[in-house]
């Protein structure tokens, strides 16, 4: 099985996925969640699922709600995605958005002190 098919069976996987999360009613899932990827195993039979809560507080609560509605969830993925088997489901946290963020943040307060020290020079 070619890598190119892997990738495009993580990526339905992915969206499957998001769209069964945003259709769920537990009011531990937050609204300001991505999920940013999923890594399907070459045989099909496990995905990982990457979910960036940018929530801090709200992140561990909302991980173990994933993690306990993994069977419902891997049934709607059945219903959805048409695989000869359907994964067992792995929630992960992915911290990429929330460190994208921070690091936006740092560079706007070290910007205007450049200007500064760039007008000061001259």
């Amino acid at each position: 099985m070619s890598s190119f098919r892997i990738d495009r069976i993580s990526e339905e996987v992915r969206h499957a996925i998001d769209a069964i999360i945003r259709e769920m009613n537990d009011p531990r899932i937050c609204g300001t969640y991505a999920v940013t990827r999923a890594d399907v195993t070459r045989d099909l039979r496990w995905a990982k699922v990457f979910v960036s809560v940018l929530e801090d507080d709200k992140a561990d609560e909302m991980l173990k709600a994933l993690k306990k509605a993994a069977g419902y969830i891997r049934h709607e993925l059945g219903a959805r995605v048409d695989l000869r088997y359907t994964p067992e489901l792995l929630f992960e946290r992915d911290r990429n958005i929330a460190y994208g963020v921070h690091i936006a943040q740092v560079l706007k307060e070290v910007a205007p002190r450049e200007e500064e020290d760039h007008d000061a020079e001259e």
